[in-house]
């Protein structure tokens, strides 16, 4: 089986709601309202089948984040997103393997209510967080509480990009041109995130914490040498502050600080790169690394991400027992399907009985 790790769905009931809060936002918000198959079941149904009855996906909401919305409607917006996608899960097992439950970040105890609801009554994968908090960062004191509640659940986190053109190129300009905020800025958006993980000390706190990096850890695999002997001199270039003790206390844990990243995993998204792919393979390693095709955000609708990202994981280098770790192993054991399945299979047959 191929499992489609990271794809993205609008279900009916949140979308009509989304548009009636903010009918005509801009940046990624205009993106998706242009994407039939983000939202219409027999469009997607229609591309999905074109890559045979071995091909699933696991679905999470695409951007924009629900916290971009006003506050009053971000909680209400997380359930009828949960609600929704656990009924499309239910309807359509055989197309879907299991959905990431939406979070209302602006919130965290709200959030952390929402988490426990959407594994515990509604049977998600994991959540969904994006990158930053409305402009913050995503890893600070005040939100570990949802990491140590997912962490408590054993489930994995996914985290997505997320920024808009009203982040300036320059610190001189009101805006970020020629869509630099998404090609570039997303990359660096999900290497930050992960870098204010790393050294506040997540990995510390919580070793076997589960956070699958959506397009391949960002820019990390690809600046190894700066994340390696240049991270380990975190200090000497700064004036303010005492990074050094850092550094010496991930030493005296037998660690540097690009030991640190591989803890990450990895997914496959990254439209039709192979070089590329390679190179975050090598550096995340294959149990680290799932299949994800970031379907259906390519420039045919739907189709090409996957069929693109089909091709460069069968080219690939890799035994046919790493490359089924890639399509389906890894992400197995991270969410424990095996187990969930046994279990609904159980019930399924005491209904019956």
């Amino acid at each position: 089986m191929k499992i489609d790790a990271f794809t993205h769905i609008f279900p009916k009931g949140y979308w009509d709601r989304m548009l009636r809060v903010l009918p005509d936002g801009r940046d990624m918000h205009k993106r998706v309202r242009a994407i039939p198959s983000i939202m219409d079941l027999d469009a997607r149904f229609r591309i999905m089948d074109q890559f045979g009855d071995d091909y699933r996906q696991i679905l999470s909401l695409g951007s924009p984040p629900i916290e971009a919305f006003p506050d009053r409607n971000t909680a209400e917006l997380a359930k009828a997103a949960n609600d929704g996608m656990a009924e499309l899960v239910s309807r359509y097992p055989e197309r879907f393997t299991g959905f990431v439950a939406s979070l209302p970040m602006n919130d965290i105890d709200a959030a952390c209510v929402e988490t426990v609801r959407a594994i515990e009554e509604l049977g998600a994968l994991g959540v969904q967080v994006f990158t930053n908090i409305r402009g913050r960062p995503l890893y600070t004191a005040d939100s570990l509480p949802l990491f140590d509640l997912v962490a408590k659940y054993d489930l994995p986190m996914w985290m997505h990009p997320a920024r808009g053109a009203d982040f300036a190129d320059y610190v001189g300009e009101k805006k970020s041109h020629y869509e630099i905020w998404w090609t570039l800025g997303w990359p660096y958006e999900t290497s930050t995130a992960m870098a204010h993980m790393v050294f506040g000390g997540l990995f510390d706190r919580h070793p076997a914490f589960k956070l699958i990096t959506h397009h391949m850890g960002g820019m990390i695999p690809y600046f190894e040498g700066r994340v390696g002997p240049g991270w380990d001199q975190l200090g000497t270039r700064t004036s303010d502050e005492d990074y050094t003790v850092i550094v010496k206390s991930m030493k005296e844990k037998g660690k540097r600080p690009v030991d640190y990243f591989r803890n990450f995993y990895a997914d496959t998204a990254l439209f039709g790169a192979h070089e590329a792919t390679k190179c975050g393979l090598r550096f995340f390693g294959v149990e680290h690394t799932v299949f994800a095709s970031d379907a259906p955000f390519d420039p045919e609708g739907g189709r090409a991400y996957i069929r693109d990202t089909l091709e460069i994981v069968e080219r690939l280098d890799l035994s046919p027992s790493e490359r089924r770790a890639i399509y389906e192993g890894n992400i197995r054991r991270l969410c424990r399907l095996d187990q969930r399945e046994r279990t609904w299979k159980a019930s399924s047959s005491m209904k019956a009985a």
